[in-house]
């Protein structure tokens, strides 16, 4: 009884110390190029689908979630497509108040009258948000997409997920002018629309201390964007 106790304790501690590295992994990794890996291996376990299409109320384009199509399996010697397979959904967004969430590969853009599809972007991301600010385009005719995404492998563990940096891009209605509007290799912390100025405020904080995590030892930078203009220029302002 005494060494299945013994036993008992160091599986606990084994599964506490792996808790605790994960907890404590890094969201950065830098090194002497300071980029993030570039991801060029898909998961086989993985199926890309598209949701049905979006269409935002006052444009002339359908958006095409496309992402992975997680297949959940009871037993380990299964297969796609087996009986076995348990709580199958093909559903990879979702949809409201102008917003489509989800972890999704890529948006497709293709304007009503044609049956021309383009992509927002050619490179590996996760798009976590896509929001069409529709008070915008109200008042100033300006068709203007923002995203949360994470654009960068930055913990180096060969896949793109809520452990890396998230970042915050524009872009046109179209999917046209996608641009990357906060720092790399500053985390997001959240965004807000000024309605009344047309202006999109954002925080991001800075590793500035390298120890490859966020904390209260780093610094928070604060901007904006007026987008009444065409040109996104950011406009940085110190609150504190």
């Amino acid at each position: 009884m005494k060494k299945l106790h013994i036993a008992l304790l160091g599986i606990s501690l084994l599964l506490l110390a792996s808790c605790k590295d994960e907890s404590e992994k890094p969201k950065v990794i830098y090194d002497a190029s300071n980029k993030g890996r570039a991801i060029t291996k898909s998961d086989s376990a993985q199926v890309k689908i598209a949701d049905l299409p979006i269409h935002m109320e006052g444009t002339n384009y359908l958006i095409h979630p496309v992402g992975d199509l997680s297949i959940r399996e009871k037993g380990i010697k299964t297969r796609y497509g087996s009986s076995s397979v348990n709580d199958l959904s093909f559903t990879i967004s979702n949809y409201s108040e102008y917003e489509i969430t989800g972890f999704l590969q890529n948006l497709k853009f293709q304007r009503m009258n044609s049956d021309s599809i383009r992509v927002l972007t050619d490179k590996p991301v996760l798009i976590q948000t896509a929001t069409y600010l529709k008070s915008v385009a109200d008042k100033t005719q300006n068709q203007v997409m923002v995203y949360t995404m994470v654009d960068m492998d930055t913990n180096k563990d060969g896949k793109l997920d809520t452990s890396d940096i998230k970042a915050l891009y524009l872009s046109e209605i179209s999917g046209d002018k996608l641009t990357k509007i906060s720092a790399s290799y500053q985390e997001l912390i959240d965004w807000k629309l000024i309605e009344s100025k047309n202006r999109l405020y954002f925080r991001t904080v800075e590793d500035t201390n390298k120890n490859g995590k966020f904390d209260k030892m780093d610094v928070v930078h604060y901007s904006y964007i007026d987008l009444s203009n065409k040109e996104w220029k950011l406009i940085s302002y110190e609150p504190v």
